[in-house]
């Protein structure tokens, strides 16, 4: 194919993605209460988490601005059909790349697509079930006075929530990227290992620009973070030289 027909291709398989998620994106705007059902309940004391933990969150949202609900309504339509779109997403990107690669190639990159659905749904789930609720619990029970109640904004609340589900799921994108290069022969099991130190400090520097501005958030999404890091260890092939040499 020419450069033009790739071209062609590409924004096809872009307009087919933007489609599958505007179809998911209508579906999270017909039916808002089963929507807001799952986007509120970490902001509500029944939350299992909180039960499982015993913890007591007391949280109020409020809204100050005139078109906030509907535009709060609208965001998290979006995310919703990002978030059910994805496997569709996936398979798009992997229907444009697959005739760019050798056979060998397209057996060994086909398994890392496959599980890259996987560790997006897991980072959504770590972000909703485990740092979501971590950070509310903190700041909700966090007061320099007795005398100021924290009542908290719509608007704050769904940044937060959207930072710490859909993008702790892209994030966790990162061992299937691994994969992808390790099985392409462009990155090797020793390289991440002695690239610990520099990626400790990147993982901070990453759940910084995720999280809000304060160091508790960023060291609670830190953990899985370079948990994961370790885990693309493990699904790391080892170099070929590596390997050669344990031959002889």
């Amino acid at each position: 194919m020419s450069f033009w027909d790739h071209l062609e291709e590409l924004r096809w398989t872009l307009l087919r993605s933007v489609i599958a998620v505007c179809v998911f994106c209508v579906a999270g705007l017909l039916f808002r209460e089963p929507l807001f059902d799952v986007v509120l309940w970490p902001s509500k004391p029944d939350f299992i988490v909180y039960k499982w933990l015993g913890w007591n969150l007391n949280m109020s949202l409020i809204n100050v601005e005139i078109s906030a609900q509907f535009f709060t309504h609208l965001k998290a339509a979006l995310a919703a059909g990002v978030v059910l779109a994805f496997p569709y997403i996936v398979f798009e990107i992997w229907r444009f790349v697959a005739p760019a690669l050798y056979d060998s190639e397209k057996k060994a990159v086909r398994t890392a697509f496959i599980m890259s659905s996987g560790f997006f749904y897991l980072g959504v789930v770590v972000g909703y079930f485990f740092v979501l609720p971590v950070c509310l619990q903190f700041f909700m029970n966090y007061s320099v006075s007795p005398e100021i109640a924290n009542t908290i904004t719509l608007s704050s609340y769904m940044s937060m929530f959207t930072s710490m589900s859909l993008l702790i799921g892209i994030v966790f994108e990162f061992p299937t990227v691994i994969s992808v290069l390790s099985r392409l022969g462009v990155v090797g099991r020793s390289t991440l290992r002695k690239g610990r130190k520099y990626a400790f400090v990147a993982v901070l520097a990453l759940a910084a620009l995720i999280t809000p501005s304060d160091p508790f958030s960023m060291l609670v999404l830190s953990a899985p973070l370079y948990l994961l890091y370790e885990l693309s260890i493990l699904l790391c092939r080892k170099d070929p030289v590596k390997e050669q040499d344990d031959i002889d």
